[in-house]
């Protein structure tokens, strides 16, 4: 008896994106470890580390930008993913899988959560970058 495919979960691929979206599990989970995005957003992480032992004088900002700009492409990646019609959402994730997909409250829950989320990380990640360029850090 042939094992049929994986079903792929949008709301928990979105759920994904939100929370691990910085270190690419979303794409991991959808398209397996191949996945050469998914281990950019990986790659990540160890950056800071880098960038921490490179630059040890630099402001904290600096030491967690790699991590921050792969967590805000992941709040973007999440928005895709989640208003991603369901029957797209089959016809390129689910075609084989024999199920459907139904998206409920729980997924529009996500979304609002992201896009809060997401904006307040922008919004404090660019108003960062500006107070270092122009005043040197003068506001923190």
């Amino acid at each position: 008896m042939p094992v049929s495919p994986q079903h792929r979960n949008k709301t928990f691929t979105t759920l994904l994106a939100t929370v691990l979206g910085g270190v690419g599990a979303h794409r991991f989970y959808l398209k397996g470890m191949a996945d050469r995005w998914g281990w950019a957003h990986a790659v990540s992480l160890p950056l800071c580390g880098v960038v921490m032992s490179v630059a040890p004088q630099a402001n904290w900002y600096f030491h967690y930008l790699p991590l921050t700009l792969s967590m805000l492409v992941g709040f973007i990646e999440a928005l895709v993913i989640g208003l991603t019609p369901d029957e797209k959402w089959d016809t390129v994730h689910n075609a084989a899988s024999g199920r459907q997909s139904r998206s409920g409250w729980f997924l529009a829950l996500i979304l609002v959560a992201t896009v809060m989320v997401g904006a307040a990380m922008m919004i404090a990640t660019l108003a960062r970058l500006f107070d270092l360029l122009y005043t040197g850090g003068a506001y923190g």
